[in-house]
């Protein structure tokens, strides 16, 4: 017998994604309650409003009454409520699972994954669909300003979903994205990245080998034609397999492509295509949208359009602020591949300036030593570079951290302007007397840096 749920209980219920769902539940009728550690607006008020109760702390004398509970990622073994939950026997589920079941079936599934540019080509892609009037259903790891918010469950033909290749709970280490239903798959790129979860490359390729063969027949495949990895393991799809890119082989070609201060233009499909963004990186992902969008009929002036009309993403290549000439961006980017092609995209928007980045070791790659030799290429285009202590060191043994001293030193033997300081308040008191007008700032952090852009602005 299929169980019937109607009361239904989310820990870690103020995370972007798990706050979306739980309000989208109830609007769909379901009682719906949470608990959290970290409550605090704009969600806590969002989901208030909601009529949602949230309780602060995971006291298991504080869960009510469930007929399923929503397990969030970062609930893990040895959380009481989540002991309680299991010595009660109560049905429970992982969020991908809870949008399979509840939002993603007899929907058309647009589902963008890779290492790099997910945020961007899922918002973009979203974007499209929302100006050509089809209001699709979607869930964004960020916040794309022509939308507002990073998620919209409502009634629609199509969802559009940022597919994340992390593990989905302290459950199932499978991940997210095989529980989409993907209809069709973006796949920018695939590198190594999660050492947390995965011990080499061909454990992240066999993952994605496994969510492109679960793409339908009749489904689609979008596959990066400049990237050897997404290439070799579209290899044996039983879904129509599409490479788009800078490539000869490209069978969704990227051409004429020119960058400029005020963003990018290119041709695909022998059309011309403009955006704000900067960076052949953002031309792919742009390029990746199209492919999508166009393939489910949208006209190309209607994406034309819609691109053209782009504002882009908090947290990425972000300008947080300008003050006496020095402007300062804040972005998301925490692997090295990502914070070459930033800074290149930069280098193309701010051609005169000094560049200078400030680097936190925060995601759990980068606080390993896996990219101790990469990092120091990573920052080609700056003028100056500055790192911060490894976050959270105490988890980490000695002999696994990345040891943010040796890449200044590898930095400065390279020529570069290069600083360790333990805190922001440190890079902030260091890069003061450094500075100039007309200098750019670009912070890389995947957390809030203790405030840092701020900082910056007020002191200089």
């Amino acid at each position: 017998m299929i169980p019937t749920f109607r009361r239904v209980h989310f820990l870690g219920i103020c995370g972007t994604a798990m706050g979306a769902v739980a309000a989208a539940m109830r609007d769909r009728g379901f009682e719906v309650t949470g608990q959290d550690e970290k409550i605090y607006p704009p969600m806590s008020t969002f989901l208030e409003a909601k009529g949602i109760t949230i309780t602060s702390g995971y006291r298991a004398e504080d869960m009510p009454q469930a007929d399923l509970v929503v397990v969030g990622n970062a609930i893990s073994r040895g959380n009481a409520v989540l002991e309680a939950v299991l010595n009660r026997k109560l049905a429970y589920l992982s969020l991908p699972e809870t949008l399979k079941f509840f939002f993603l079936q007899g929907r058309h599934n647009l589902v963008v994954t890779g290492t790099h540019g997910k945020t961007t080509t899922t918002s973009l892609l979203a974007w499209i669909f929302e100006h050509a009037g089809e209001a699709p259903g979607y869930l964004i790891g960020g916040i794309p300003a022509n939308l507002g918010q990073g998620a919209c469950l409502r009634d629609s033909k199509y969802f559009v979903i940022e597919g994340d290749e992390y593990d989905t709970a302290f459950f199932d280490k499978r991940s997210k994205f095989l529980h989409y239903l993907p209809e069709l798959v973006i796949v920018n790129n695939i590198e190594f990245d999660h050492a947390d979860i995965y011990a080499n490359l061909d454990e992240i390729k066999l993952s994605f080998r496994r969510l492109l063969n679960i793409v339908p027949s009749e489904g689609l495949v979008l596959i990066n034609a400049d990237d050897e990895n997404a290439v070799d393991v579209s290899r044996d799809c039983h879904a129509e397999v599409r490479r788009v890119g800078f490539a000869e082989t490209a069978d969704n070609a990227i051409r004429s492509v020119n960058h400029s201060p005020a963003g990018s233009s290119f041709e695909l499909f022998g059309e011309p295509f403009s955006l704000s963004l900067s960076g052949d990186f953002n031309i792919r992902n742009a390029a990746m949208a199209i492919s999508a969008a166009h393939h489910y009929g949208i006209p190309l002036a209607i994406i034309r359009e819609a691109l053209a009309s782009f504002h882009g993403i908090k947290r990425r290549q972000e300008i947080r602020g300008v003050v006496n000439g020095i402007t300062i961006i804040d972005d998301f980017g925490h692997h090295p591949t990502a914070i070459r092609e930033t800074l290149a995209a930069l280098r193309g928007k701010f051609p005169e300036a000094r560049l200078w980045a400030i680097f936190e070791p925060r995601s759990n790659t980068t606080r390993r030593a896996v990219f101790q030799q990469a990092l120091p290429a990573a920052f080609a285009e700056a003028y100056g570079v500055f790192l911060s202590q490894v976050a959270r060191l105490e988890q980490l043994p000695l002999a696994d951290r990345l040891v943010p001293e040796r890449v200044i030193s590898d930095l400065i033997a390279s020529g570069k302007h290069a600083f360790y300081e333990p805190s922001a308040q440190d890079i902030v008191n260091r890069i003061r007397p450094l500075v100039r007008q007309s200098d750019v700032i670009v912070v890389f952090s995947n957390g809030g840096f203790d405030g840092i852009h701020q900082k910056l602005l007020e002191t200089l």
